[in-house]
C-alpha cells in the first residue's frame, strides 16, 4: 500500500498550490490523527515546480500534479544517480531533523507534518494560523540543495 507521505504527495490537485505565496492548501480528508494543513516550500522547490509545470500546459486546476508511477521512478532514478535510497518518508524525516536543528519549535514541526496539538491549552495559546507557520518556515530558511 501507499504509505501516508506519498499518498498526500500523488492525491496533490494543481489547485491547490500557490506559487505566488509558496503554499499548498490539500482540500483532501482529514483523519483522526493528522490535520489537512498548509504546507510551505522555498524558493529551490518554487523553481523546481515551474520547471515541472513547463509544459504541461493540459494540465486542469483539477488535474493531480504527480502520478504514482512518475513519483516511484523519480525516486528510483535518483537512487540509481546517488546510490542513496531515498524514500518520502525519509524527507519528512529530514525535514523534521533539519527544522529542528534550524531552531523551529518542535509543536510547529508538528505541525508543518499535520499533527496539530488537540489540547485546549495547545489550541488557544499557540497560533497554528497558516499565516504564522509560513513565517516562521520562511525565517527558518531551509535549503535542500546546498
Amino acid at each position: 500500500g501507499l504509505n501516508s507521505p506519498l499518498h498526500e504527495l500523488i492525491s496533490l490537485a494543481l489547485k491547490e498550490i500557490d506559487l505566488e505565496r509558496r503554499t499548498v492548501l490539500p482540500k483532501g480528508d482529514c483523519s483522526r490523527i493528522k490535520r489537512t494543513w498548509a504546507t510551505f516550500f522555498n524558493e529551490e522547490s518554487e523553481q523546481a515546480l515551474r520547471e515541472y509545470l513547463n509544459g504541461r500546459e493540459r494540465l486542469t486546476p483539477d488535474s493531480k500534479l504527480f502520478s504514482e508511477k512518475a513519483v516511484r521512478k523519480t525516486f528510483k532514478k535518483g537512487k540509481e544517480r546517488t546510490g542513496v535510497h531515498i524514500t518520502p518518508q525519509i524527507l519528512r524525516d529530514w525535514f523534521c531533523s533539519e527544522m529542528g536543528e534550524l531552531g523551529v519549535a518542535d509543536r510547529y514541526v508538528d505541525a508543518f507534518c499535520g499533527r496539530v496539538p488537540r489540547s485546549v491549552l495547545a489550541r488557544h495559546y499557540t497560533d497554528f494560523s497558516p499565516e504564522r507557520l509560513k513565517r516562521i518556515y520562511d525565517k527558518a530558511g531551509l535549503k535542500a540543495l546546498m
